[in-house]
């Protein structure tokens, strides 16, 4: 079919939905990401040349270019409508200049949503490609290739093959490696707290020790809970003071892409990788109905801004007024600001159109589909509603000069909190705690006085979640970055995952002291926000990008020199393994490798039997009854459990068996985890005890 305009998009999923949008005078075609990059086999920046990046054609994309260059010829005019991002101008130019495409041409098209109105629009202003974009994306390129093709080469020759460090992902590992430092020096501290639970009349209710005559006072030891308990003489308490106040709560704002990302490893469980995985899905479109065919239904997922349009605002508020009623609606727009240093790029993350609620489209997505858009739905509407209202009350209880305070709350007017309440990183849901309507001169009962001694606990290790939002706190990295480099610190098995929390490996160790040592300014954080900052002006077109380059590199280059010349050479030792060979009869040794440790013949080359370190749970295999359950790891890095006899039982559960069989019909038990804890059910379905807290 003939066809006047050609359009070039990233993804292939897109291309068909846009093809309809824009009706048959344009052929609309994918690239599939990046067409032309720097090198993998070597660094692909000429320092003496102005940092002159070496672009070629990507290995594997001769025919995508060729198809290209073959429809670009037939069409009048070639708009390219790769992302709204940096990256996408970078896609953008790189086509411009594979198919001899003028940069004066306004032939560069964005949308921020794969809908009809959206992309119509859109192609009624395309513009010029925004070279200052592209030239922050080719500065962010050159100093990842500067620092990770330099210090790379300079690790395998110390310590072994197969290192890498990164501007980002250097500082990640310091962080992780930094709170495991502060957990190994952390010193529990005693202290004590005293509860109460009372009554008024029939009603029972709960307080905390305050203070002492008047002063609040602090519970080291034993000793001083001992001068408190002294001190109270029956069970009388005599309500002295009672503050009653209404408190509003606003809703948290809509998602950016590294608050989606923090939000979805809480309530969903969902790791970063799968979180941007499933967002693009959802983006780029999905199949409904024969009248809408494929829509996106959310807006693009790379972003560090909470801006909403006027015309998104204006719909949230009518479908809220229509389905909760005129009160959840906000009548003028709360003013919101950016986080500091945010680009602001486009909007933040939200579904297309409010009316497509989850209720109703759940029968065109899957499971983690509906979860994540539910997700997104929910917490934008919740960011266009009215604020909570709560009644809170405290209440100060005293008897002879020991005070206990009792504090409550109660949702007056749920306001947002009807649709979603954002988590917390400590996994606990904010309750309500209602007291009895108590006055000054009230006299209660305490019905017992519990002291309580506790310790200070360390520093929590990282989730991808708070290491994310930590990295955003101190301006590290972007949007884009943050999934990629949480991957790479564990494909490099520099940290490992130990019940969802990040824990560096011995390698992780070596190559952090080595960075720390020899290249202080990678992992200083204070150093790399402020290139982020740089890359946000050669983007606003204030700074140039070889100029914010070039003062990176001239302290780098003296840093490279110090490390080739003064870093010794680490001899990471093999660990006896206290077994034979089963082949040859040599000892067997432990020895660490790209993907962590291992069993392996100290007869290597002359024998390569390996075997993988394996942990029994102490439960005999539930299939074969010969066999013991070891635990395993997938190749996404999941733990499993399966029979030590594999390959001759091929037993293998997500869950881990308990070595109880089921009452009611044979079948083996295991332990689930579930919300409040663990649960021991049969893998048939048909049985399950109490949850565990």
């Amino acid at each position: 079919m003939a066809y006047k305009y050609l359009v070039i998009v990233e993804s292939p999923a897109k291309a068909k939905t846009i093809e309809k949008y824009l009706g048959r005078n344009y052929k609309v075609v994918a690239s599939v990401g990046h067409v032309r990059d720097l090198p993998k086999s070597k660094m692909g920046i000429d320092i003496e040349n102005n940092y002159e990046p070496h672009y070629i054609s990507i290995r594997g994309k001769g025919d995508v270019i060729k198809s290209l260059k073959k429809a670009a010829k037939k069409a009048q005019k070639v708009y390219l409508a790769s992302d709204p991002d940096r990256e996408g101008e970078a896609i953008a130019w790189h086509l411009a200049y594979l198919l001899g495409l003028d940069l004066e041409d306004k032939n560069r098209v964005v949308f921020n949503e794969i809908t009809k109105d959206a992309v119509k629009a859109a192609f009624k202003e395309p513009r010029t490609i925004d070279l200052s974009l592209v030239d922050a994306q080719q500065a962010r390129r050159a100093l990842d290739r500067l620092v990770g093709y330099s210090i790379s080469p300079i690790l395998w020759k110390k310590v072994k093959k197969g290192l890498s460090a990164g501007r980002v992902q250097s500082i990640a590992l310091k962080m992780i490696i930094d709170r495991e430092q502060e957990i190994r020096d952390f010193v529990p501290q005693e202290y004590w707290s005293i509860d109460g639970n009372f009554k008024k009349a029939k009603k029972k209710f709960k307080a905390n020790f305050w203070g002492l005559d008047g002063k609040k006072k602090k519970l080291p030891n034993a000793e001083a809970v001992k001068e408190v308990t002294e001190k109270i003489k029956g069970p009388d308490y005599e309500v002295t003071k009672v503050e009653k106040k209404e408190r509003k709560r606003n809703p948290a704002q809509p998602f950016t892409t590294s608050n989606m990302q923090q939000e979805a490893a809480r309530k969903l469980n969902f790791r970063t990788r799968k979180t941007m995985m499933v967002a693009q899905q959802l983006y780029e479109g999905i199949a409904l109905d024969k009248k809408e065919g494929t829509v996106g239904l959310i807006t693009y997922m790379r972003t560090d801004s909470t801006r909403i349009s006027d015309t998104a605002k204006t719909e949230a508020a009518d479908f809220i007024e229509a389905t909760y009623g005129k009160e959840y609606s906000q009548h003028h727009a709360r003013k919101v600001k950016n986080q500091k240093g945010a680009q602001d790029a486009h909007e933040a993350i939200r579904p297309t159109s409010v009316h497509r609620t989850p209720e109703v489209m759940k029968k065109y997505l899957d499971k983690d589909q509906v979860k994540l858009y539910t997700l997104i739905w929910s917490r934008f509407v919740a960011s266009q509603m009215t604020a909570a209202v709560l009644d809170t009350m405290k209440v100060t209880l005293e008897q002879n000069g020991v005070i206990f305070i009792a504090n409550g709350s109660k949702v007056k007017f749920k306001g947002f909190m009807q649709v979603y309440v954002e988590g917390r990183d400590d996994g606990k849901e904010d309750k309500e705690n209602i007291l009895p309507d108590l006055v000054t001169g009230d006299v209660v009962q305490s019905v017992d006085i519990e002291p309580k001694q506790h310790f200070t606990q360390p520093p929590a290790r990282f989730s991808e979640a708070t290491l994310i939002k930590t990295l955003e706190e101190n301006g590290v990295g972007r949007p884009s970055t943050y999934a990629p480099t949480l991957e790479t610190i564990q494909r490099r098995y520099y940290v490992k995952l130990t019940q969802r929390r990040f824990e560096p490996t011995e390698l992780g160790e070596i190559v952090n002291s080595l960075i720390v040592e020899f290249f202080p300014q990678i992992v200083n954080v204070n150093f790399t926000a402020e290139m982020e900052g740089d890359l946000d002006k050669v983007e606003a077109g204030k700074e140039e990008w070889v100029k914010v380059v070039d003062r990176f590199y001239r302290p780098f280059e003296k840093e490279l020199e110090s490390a080739e010349e003064n870093m010794e050479k680490i001899q990471i030792k093999d660990e006896p393994a206290g077994f034979d060979c089963d082949v040859c009869g040599h000892p067997m040794v432990i020895k660490l490798g790209r993907y962590g440790k291992f069993y392996a013949c100290s007869n290597f080359p002359e024998c390569r039997n390996t075997k993988p370190i394996v942990k029994e749970i102490g439960v005999e295999c539930p299939v074969c009854h010969k066999g013991q359950v070891v635990e395993r790891k997938s190749k996404k890095n999941r733990l499993f459990y399966g029979c030590s006899r594999y390959p001759e039982c091929e037993f293998t559960s997500w869950d881990k068996p308990v070595g109880r069989t089921c009452p009611k019909d044979g079948g083996y038990l295991v332990e689930k985890k579930v919300k409040g804890g663990k649960q021991v059910v049969c893998v048939n379905g048909d049985y399950e005890e109490a949850v565990q807290k």
